[in-house]
């Protein structure tokens, strides 16, 4: 006999919340194309693999040094609880300071685990459920996932596709009176644009003028990942610069190409008003959010860390290679200006239907429906040199398909 309330039971065995998150459609794009991806690399020692930034050599003997050093305890407490550690919060202040010439106190760096913590920690620091969270597309496909998980609410607008700049009248056009939060990410995963200072410039003019209208103070996250994986000499530009209603949100996993080594960290500059009333709040969140903090050996770590990077030239010579030939096979390939990929305008409108001519030769590429973009595709430059090579033959073929 049916029971009523087994079957109630059943409908809610799962939180509203969660069941939300699991219907995002971008979302389950991401975990079907991953798991596809997976299926058919598996046994394939031949696979070029342009999809995670996941690294496809041995990493550098001085991060693994370092790492290895931070484990050998120093006294008694070296694997004890450890929460914003001192040495670690001076060395990336330090580091920021440096970066950005922007002032940076070590109180105001809170250590997280990645730039995924230290985005929802931002997230939950200053929004409310219910509130607004404007975001450009084509977006690192988690913001969505990250933003509904806060009890936030997505707005997404679009981007020029043909410079990849933000679309500032688009942003301003979105902003309501429950807007609480932009995002901003430069250099941007996936087009590799870096925003210029006149750009972040006039966004914060945008946002100032917003604020006062609606009567609420509206925040920037600036998800920063990338600000060291920068090419041809440019200066990377924060918005930090020119907005001091800004939480930065950083990741050592891009700087050291060690994506698996969860560290990360939210940024307050010095001219932040009310950081004191958020210290407090930022750190019971992370907390709250299930001790959000980095393990004792990372921090141990960091101070060292900061002195050096992943071989940025190498990735900037793999972007010269790509963006050279497949210009040549006829693509229209952006240059990227930093991170770890170019985005790619795909020959064919279905994006899904050209990466997928590409895996049947063993290349594996993120469609660009999955940033929410149709007609593109990303590439990742952490794939070695070989595979590069041994791409290329495919590249063309699928090329020279699309045209039949």
């Amino acid at each position: 006999m049916n029971d009523p309330l087994a079957t109630a039971r059943t409908i809610s065995a799962v939180s509203a919340r969660a069941a939300q998150l699991a219907s995002i459609p971008s979302f389950r794009r991401v975990d079907a194309y991953i798991r596809a991806s997976a299926a058919r690399r598996q046994g394939h020692t031949g696979a070029c693999d342009f999809t995670f930034g996941n690294p496809h050599q041995m990493p550098a003997d001085r991060y693994v040094n370092t790492l290895r050093e931070a484990l050998t305890p120093q006294n008694d407490q070296w694997f004890a609880y450890q929460t914003n550690g001192e040495a670690a919060r001076e060395a990336a202040a330090e580091s920021l300071q440096q970066l950005l010439d922007v002032p940076f106190r070590p109180e105001d760096i809170y250590l997280t685990t990645g730039g995924f913590a230290a985005i929802a920690l931002a997230l939950k620091t200053v929004g409310d459920p219910g509130d607004e969270v404007i975001y450009s597309l084509p977006p690192w496909f988690l913001y969505e996932p990250l933003v509904l998980e806060a009890g936030l609410v997505p707005v997404k607008v679009k981007i020029n596709t043909m410079t990849f700049d933000l679309d500032l009248d688009a942003i301003e056009a979105a902003i309501t009176e429950r807007t609480r939060v932009v995002i901003v990410n430069s250099p941007n995963n996936p087009t590799g644009r870096i925003y210029p200072p006149e750009l972040l410039l006039r966004l914060a003019e945008v946002l100032e003028a917003a604020s006062l209208r609606i009567g609420r103070r509206i925040y920037l996250i600036s998800d920063e990942a990338y600000n060291r994986i920068v090419f041809d000499g440019l200066r990377f530009h924060s918005p930090v610069e020119f907005y001091a209603h800004t939480l930065l949100a950083y990741s050592y996993g891009k700087t050291h190409l060690s994506p698996g080594e969860r560290m990360g960290y939210l940024a307050l500059p010095a001219s932040m008003p009310h950081r004191e009333q958020m210290a407090p709040a930022i750190t019971g969140l992370q907390v709250a959010m299930g001790w959000v903090y980095p393990n004792t050996v990372l921090q141990h770590a960091l101070p060292e860390l900061e002195k050096f990077s992943i071989d940025v030239g190498q990735l900037e010579r793999r972007r010269d290679r790509l963006v050279e030939v497949l210009a040549g096979m006829g693509y229209r390939v952006w240059r990227s200006e930093g991170t770890f990929y170019l985005y790619v305008r795909s020959p064919i409108p279905d994006d899904e239907a050209f990466t997928a001519s590409l895996a049947r030769n063993d290349v594996f590429v993120f469609p660009g429906v999955l940033f929410e973009t149709p007609g593109f595709f990303r590439i990742s430059l952490t794939a070695n040199e070989d595979m590069i090579e041994r791409s290329l033959p495919a590249f063309d073929a699928a090329m020279k398909e699309s045209r039949q």
